[in-house]
Formats: C-alpha cells, structure tokens, sequence
C-alpha cells in the first residue's frame, strides 16, 4: 500500500473533512500540543481504573504490574484522569 503524505499545513487540507484512510487515527500524534500531563504516584494509587474509563482520548493503559499510565503521544493534558482519580495517584504538571 502506498503511504500517503499527510497534510502539514492548514491550507493543505482538503475542506469537507475527508478522511483518506480508515482507522489512521494512531498515525497522528496529538498529544503534542498538551500544556500538561499527568503524572502517577503509585504508592496512592489503588489500580483501581477510574483514570482509564474517564479518559475521553483512551489513552491510558494499564501495564503488566497493573500500573497505569498515558501514553503522551496521544494525551492532550485535560486533566479529567487527575479529576477523577479519588485517591489523588494522578497530578498534572506542566509540559516543559
């Protein structure tokens, strides 16, 4: 399959929002304009999950040793997981 090269600029967008291929979402990187993002304190966290089902990206996953973490490349620093999380595990600081 040939790899399309995607718009960089706003004027190389096609209007009518036109989706080129399917399911491309993960070939863009949104996470980059983020002016915070999340940081877990396991020893608060009680793996309970609330931080991956409030998530409104999906970015958050839950790792072999059963501790969650966003993946920065998709995350855009709303701050709903931090929010949400009751035990206070999550805190935002600034992107730098």
């Amino acid at each position: 399959m040939k790899k399309r090269k995607w718009p960089e600029a706003w004027h190389e967008v096609s209007p009518g929002c036109v989706v080129f291929a399917p399911a491309n979402a993960r070939e863009y990187h949104t996470g980059s304009w983020k002016a915070q993002r999340p940081i877990w304190d396991d020893s608060k966290c009680i793996q309970c999950g609330v931080c991956y089902i409030f998530c409104p990206e999906g970015c958050i996953t839950q790792n072999e040793d059963k501790t969650f973490r966003a993946d920065l490349d998709y995350c855009k620093g709303c701050g709903i997981c931090a929010h949400e999380c009751w035990p206070g595990a999550i805190t935002m600081i600034e992107e730098g």
